[in-house]
C-alpha cells in the first residue's frame, strides 16, 4: 500500500479549516494513494492561549520550551481543540476521518531532548503499526496530533515536524508532505525546487535556515536515511493522479544527494 503522511503546520490550521481547496488538497491525495495520514502542529494557537493565560513562550531552535503548566495548554488546545476541529471538518466533507494522538495504544514514546527545554521529547515506535495499518485498509484517515506520552505516562510535547518523522517511518510512507505558510526552502535569496543534506546542513551552520524550519528540515533528513525518497516542503501542493510530476508546481522536495532531478522524477 502507497502511504502518504501530510504535516499541516500551525500556522495553516485556520486557512485549512475554512478554505475549501485543502479539503480538496486532502481528497486529491486520498484519491492518489492507498491511504494517508494527517499529522499535524498548533503551535501558532498554542502561542495565543498561552499569552492569554500569561505563561511566557520561548523556544530553543525551533522547539517550544514546556513547563508542566505549559504541557496542559499544549495537550488541551493541540490533542482537543485543533484535533476535534480537524477531524470533525474531514469528516463534514464526506471522507473518514479519526482523531488520534502519539499516546494512542502504546505505539509512541518519547524521550527527553534535556532539562532546558522541559516536558519536550523525541518518539520512539515502541509499539505495533498494525492497528494504523488496518484504518488505513478501510479507508479511514488518522488524524494525529503529536502530543505524546514518557514511559512514566506524564504528557510530553512532541513537536510535529519530528512526529510526521517517526509515523512515516512506522509506516513505511511512500511520501511526506510538510504543509506550511512557506512557499518553500530559501537558500542564497531563492526557493529552490531540490535540496539535499548537505543544503541543510549548511543552511543551518550559516544561519539562512532558523527557527522551526530547523527541526523540520532535520526531519527530512532523518525520512532520507529511513528510505523515504519523496519528501517535499511548501504551501501548494499539485501531486495527483493525473499530474505525478513531483517538479511541477511549487515548494521545495528534499533529494539524496547523488540523486538528480530526473531521478526524482523517475520515481514518482
Amino acid at each position: 500500500m502507497k502511504i502518504a503522511v501530510i504535516k499541516i503546520s500551525g500556522k495553516t490550521i485556520n486557512e485549512f479549516l475554512n478554505s475549501g481547496k485543502w479539503i480538496a488538497l486532502i481528497k486529491n491525495l486520498y484519491n492518489s494513494f492507498g491511504g494517508i495520514v494527517i499529522v499535524h502542529g498548533a503551535g501558532k494557537n498554542i502561542s495565543e492561549w498561552s499569552e492569554k493565560l500569561g505563561l511566557e513562550t520561548k523556544f530553543i531552535n525551533g522547539l517550544r520550551v514546556t513547563t508542566q503548566e505549559q504541557m496542559e495548554v499544549v495537550a488541551a488546545v493541540q490533542a482537543g481543540v485543533i484535533n476535534s476541529q480537524l477531524t470533525a471538518k474531514i469528516n463534514s466533507k464526506g471522507l473518514e476521518a479519526i482523531g488520534l494522538s502519539g499516546i494512542d495504544r502504546n505505539t509512541f514514546v518519547a524521550g527527553y531532548f534535556n532539562k532546558e527545554l522541559g516536558y519536550v521529547g523525541k518518539p520512539q515506535f515502541t509499539g505495533s503499526s498494525a492497528w494504523i495499518m488496518d484504518l488505513l485498509k478501510a479507508n479511514v484517515i488518522p488524524v494525529f496530533s503529536s502530543v505524546c506520552r514518557d514511559a512514566a505516562g506524564n504528557l510530553m510535547n512532541v513537536n510535529a515536524d519530528i512526529f510526521a518523522e517517526t509515523v512515516a517511518a512506522a509506516l513505511k510512507a511512500d511520501s511526506v508532505f510538510f504543509v506550511s505558510d512557506v512557499e518553500g526552502v530559501k537558500l542564497s535569496g531563492s526557493i529552490k525546487k531540490t535540496i539535499t543534506e548537505e543544503d541543510i546542513i549548511s543552511g543551518i551552520v550559516s544561519g539562512e535556515i532558523t527557527d522551526g524550519m530547523i527541526p523540520k528540515l532535520n526531519s527530512c533528513k532523518e525520512l532520507l536515511k529511513k528510505g523515504v525518497n519523496k519528501i517535499w516542503i511548501g504551501s501548494q501542493i499539485n501531486y495527483n493522479r493525473k499530474n505525478k510530476n513531483p517538479l511541477d508546481g511549487s515548494g521545495t522536495w528534499i533529494v539524496n544527494s547523488n540523486e538528480s532531478e530526473y531521478e526524482l522524477l523517475r520515481i514518482a
